[in-house]
């Protein structure tokens, strides 16, 4: 059996009508192959799946939209699980300085 990381994307939904939210997971998934894996995904994600009312009245829905990546990972002490590079562009100068 081997392990792998699904990053799986959810739609919120609010009264039926699509936001701009999403909610973004990373999930441990125990399979055979990538194949496999991919399937235990979709069906763990399928199963996280939610419909409640918020504080508001609202009926909200929480749709599994994707399986937007599958990675192996090694189980061991210290393996990496996740890693994000970000770049940012710094501000020269703040427009308000003296």
């Amino acid at each position: 059996m081997k392990s792998f990381t699904a990053q799986i994307v959810y739609r919120i939904e609010c009264d039926g009508q699509h936001t701009d939210q999403y909610e973004e997971q990373w999930r441990l998934v125990f399979a055979e192959n990538e194949e496999q894996a991919v399937i235990e995904a979709r069906n763990s994600g399928l199963g996280e799946e939610a419909t409640f009312i918020d504080r508001h009245g609202r009926t909200i829905y929480w749709r599994m939209l994707a399986v937007k990546d599958l990675q192996p990972v090694e189980l061991v002490n210290g393996g990496l699980l996740f890693s994000m590079v970000r770049e940012v562009q710094p501000v020269p100068a703040p427009i308000w300085a003296a």
